[in-house]
């Protein structure tokens, strides 16, 4: 759901322009010039690239077997459904990756959060600090939104992300653990079959 980025009211919407023009200005490093780093949200004719970024992603995390989305699907989803919303850090007009989210609620703080299900640089791309920028766009979005926190789950062997998010001041959620109802499973509960 794009259009929610950019205007709820003109405030909000002229915030949230300013804050895109602070990450698409071209970031100087050691007196070199990075190439210009630019934030586009997904649109329909968009999902053969969401799709093969997501199978990229699943590959690393040795999951392609289970990856069943399709641009149909994602379509449904994402615009039809508006059940998540999609940004791509973009380079030399190419998308490098990507950042899925959605939002949900948190009853102990009494306010709406964003969960991000994906957060996505291509190989080629990391430790150049576009991730890094990603995660921040998103973060000050939820920020300008007055919500309450930005969350995620990381696969517990994949230390060079867990070492950036902690980097990041983010912290680890001792003492929880995620369930999930998928599938058979899903279905079976929701049939009275379990």
């Amino acid at each position: 759901m794009p259009s929610v980025f950019f205007a709820q009211k003109s405030d909000y919407a002229e915030k949230t322009l300013a804050i895109f023009a602070v990450f698409g200005k071209e970031k100087k490093k050691r007196g070199h010039c990075m190439p210009e780093l630019t934030f586009k949200p997904a649109r329909p004719e968009d999902m053969g690239t969401l799709l093969s970024l997501i199978k990229e992603l699943a590959e690393y995390e040795n999951l392609g077997h289970e990856v069943t989305a399709t641009k149909a699907i994602l379509t449904e989803w994402l615009f039809e459904k508006k059940k998540a919303e999609v940004i791509f850090p973009v380079l030399e007009g190419k998308a490098i990756g990507y950042i899925l989210y959605f939002y949900n609620f948190s009853t102990f703080l009494g306010k709406a959060g964003i969960y991000v299900e994906d957060l996505f640089i291509q190989p080629a791309h990391r430790h150049k600090g576009y991730g890094k920028q990603l995660l921040r766009r998103l973060v000050q979005k939820a920020h300008a939104e007055g919500l309450g926190r930005v969350e995620w789950a990381c696969l517990d062997w994949n230390r060079p992300s867990i070492d950036f998010y902690l980097s990041l001041g983010a912290v680890c959620m001792e003492g929880w653990s995620a369930y999930r109802l998928t599938g058979d499973s899903l279905a079976a509960f929701a049939e009275g079959r379990e």
